[in-house]
């Protein structure tokens, strides 16, 4: 059994710590706020891009003039999956549900005799692939030192990956990354951003006809490059949500658990200090008995 000295020191510790994870607690709540207003807000105008581009797509088909990042390359032998995690750990386990899902992708896709290459967005994601994929990494993007991502960066990411693509390097990206729902749920998801994939409903009422100038695939090959900006920049958006819901219910949960084992550790120390009292007490007893 631990002594009273032992005991009161282990009980500050575990103060300071619980002091620690409430104040990153309350940061995570402050943040959440505006990053859920910014995941939010950016919906509509993805859903409405998706739409312009689906009826686009339909309106060329699998025409030969259809741009390449709608076509594909003609093949889908090598993936380039792009992994998207916080910089930041102590968020639960938002970037570990973000990695797992990829490597688990990753193996599907080997296991198929398909050649897999990896580029990561975060630190977390890349610590946690390189274990098992060192060799399949192509590249990092280090987000570190951007206090707030903004649709500059995405458009860099994308640039990347399009000029990775126009060099013929690879013929599928992925993007993974984790959807935002609510302070307790986030989905890590995997959404195909090469060859563009869009969804054949657009939306609008039954027998819209457009007339498009100039014409469809000129259209498509300017949109096409900022569709997977966009994409990329909903993604780093939704994932920005997630990981402060993650983190702040992760630190509510650590403060909880500092709390319980403070309650529990005080109950012990004042049993030790009852039993050394009462040891004592025994001990004067005796003594006068003995004289």
């Amino acid at each position: 059994m631990p002594n009273l000295k032992d005991l009161k020191t282990r009980i500050a510790s575990v103060k300071s710590t619980r002091k620690i994870t409430k104040a990153m607690q309350m940061v995570a709540a402050a943040k959440l706020r505006r990053a859920q207003e910014a995941a939010e807000e950016s919906r509509p105008y993805t859903e409405r891009f998706n739409a312009v581009m689906a009826a686009l797509a339909a309106s060329v088909g699998d025409s030969e003039g259809a741009p390449k990042l709608l076509g594909g390359t003609g093949s889908d032998q090598v993936h380039l999956l792009i992994v998207m995690t916080a910089e930041r750990g102590l968020c639960g386990g938002f970037n570990a549900n973000i990695a797992k899902l990829a490597k688990q992708h990753a193996a599907d896709l080997r296991a198929r005799g398909k050649t897999v290459k990896v580029l990561t967005v975060g630190k977390k994601g890349r610590d946690a692939m390189k274990r098992e994929w060192s060799d399949s990494f192509v590249g990092h993007v280090d987000l570190g030192a951007v206090k707030r991502v903004g649709y500059k960066d995405a458009q860099g990411i994308a640039q990347q990956v399009l000029n990775r693509f126009d060099a013929g390097e690879f013929d599928v990206a992925t993007i993974f990354f984790s959807e935002f729902v609510n302070v307790v749920t986030q989905n890590p998801t995997a959404r195909q951003i090469i060859p563009a994939r869009v969804e054949t409903d657009s939306g609008d009422a039954p027998g819209t006809v457009y007339d498009f100038e100039p014409d469809e695939e000129a259209i498509l090959a300017e949109l096409l490059p900022r569709g997977v900006a966009t994409a990329i920049f909903s993604a780093l958006l939704e994932n920005g949500a997630s990981e402060q819901g993650a983190r702040m219910s992760a630190m509510d949960n650590a403060t909880r658990n500092a709390g319980e084992m403070i309650d529990k550790l005080t109950i012990e120390f004042n049993r030790s200090r009852q039993a050394v009292i009462t040891n004592e007490l025994i001990e004067i007893i005796s003594g006068a008995e003995a004289l």
